[in-house]
């Protein structure tokens, strides 16, 4: 592992900072890197990894989802059963060890204030000044809970996708699993094979195989783009793109495991329950388990006091430069959430960035 670069005390100024060092922070931070302008790698986490780090351990390297490399740096040859946290924490470490990132962790970044010529940064290592910033702190830090009746009822376990750590405490019980997402699915596979499930989700999923090339690729980036231009929400990338069909998936359905329910409608002391609609009649399932693998929401939560939010509900975008502040870009939102967009938005995101301080510098 990389030795971070020293958190130091009081202020600290310097012409760029990135927030988060994960996929779309270090692909910036290596844009940055081969500028030779002054910046600042910032990293919440004890250690490299990004949300890599945090996926459960049971997940194997070739069961993760679309692991791209990194910009200048090839993914190390590995055991395909090897667990995708450990190898990608690895390749991160390497990553920044090869490229001198020197990152700076564990330091939070708690709120950006605008200044006459940048940012203010309060973090948990005191103050920081910049020109320009770049953030890219994803999603994992904000799991969503969805509100459901009937909650506060429940009797017996709720717990996070972000929370799961393997089938092997499950073990059997029944488990209820919610959500239409990539996380939801490859848990669910995987909890199946060791007790008995129950998949629900609020939209018959969409499931894409060899049709999923590289047009169907932009077409879904477009989509998301466009709501972000328009000052909306992002939205899931799985709504865009659909479900990957892979020979884990056909096993599981040949199994019945993917053989979906509508979403219930609460919970209950002992499981959940749906009224009758025109179409399904009421039910009611008890269980000892509720998974709630219902994705997450952009960690924004630093850059409130910039007052960023459109009507709809998101943050206007050109790209990745935020409209509204032309210094500050966001990397790993809305097209660029993928890795493989975090990889290209990244060096994009640095050199537009540096075209407005230019800009500036030329206007003075």
């Amino acid at each position: 592992m990389p030795a971070a670069r020293p958190v130091l005390d009081g202020d600290v100024r310097t012409d760029v900072v990135v927030i988060g060092a994960g996929q779309a922070g270090l692909s910036a931070a290596y844009a940055l890197a081969r500028t030779g302008v002054d910046f600042a790698l910032l990293d919440s986490d004890a250690g490299p990894g990004g949300a890599w780090q945090h996926r459960w351990p049971s997940l194997r390297l070739d069961r993760a989802h679309r692991i791209a490399p990194l910009p200048g740096m090839d993914l190390p040859d590995a055991d395909s059963a090897a667990p995708a946290s450990e190898v990608v924490a690895g390749y991160f470490a390497e990553y920044e060890r090869r490229f001198d990132l020197s990152v700076r962790r564990p330091v939070a970044v708690r709120a950006v204030h605008r200044t006459d010529d940048g940012f203010r940064l309060d973090t948990s290592a005191g103050e920081w000044t910049a020109r320009g910033l770049v953030s890219a702190t994803g999603t994992w830090t904000r799991p969503f809970w969805p509100a459901y009746p009937g909650r506060q009822l429940f009797g017996g376990r709720q717990l996070h996708a972000a929370d799961y750590r393997g089938a092997e405490e499950l073990m059997g019980q029944h488990v209820v699993v919610v959500g239409g997402g990539t996380s939801a699915v490859q848990q669910l596979i995987e909890i199946s094979e060791l007790t008995t499930t129950t998949w629900v989700t609020r939209r018959e999923p969409v499931w894409r195989g060899s049709d999923f090339d590289a047009d169907a690729g932009r077409a879904a980036v477009a989509l998301v783009d466009r709501r972000v231009r328009a000052g909306l929400v992002p939205g899931s990338v799985v709504s865009a793109t659909g479900l990957m069909e892979t020979d884990a998936v056909r096993a599981a359905r040949a199994r019945g495991v993917l053989d979906r329910l509508p979403v219930f409608d609460r919970l209950t002391a002992d499981g959940v329950a749906s009224d009758a609609t025109a179409d399904h009649p009421a039910r009611s399932l008890s269980t000892d388990v509720v998974l709630w693998a219902t994705g997450f929401r952009p960690a924004l939560e630093h850059l409130a006091p910039l007052h960023l939010r459109a009507p709809g509900g998101g943050i206007v975008l050109d790209g990745t430069r935020v409209v509204a502040e032309p210094r500050l870009h966001l990397v790993g939102y809305g097209p660029s959430a993928s890795t493989i967009g975090a990889n290209r938005a990244g060096p994009r995101a640095v050199r537009e960035l540096l075209r407005t301080l230019a800009d500036e510098d030329a206007a003075v």
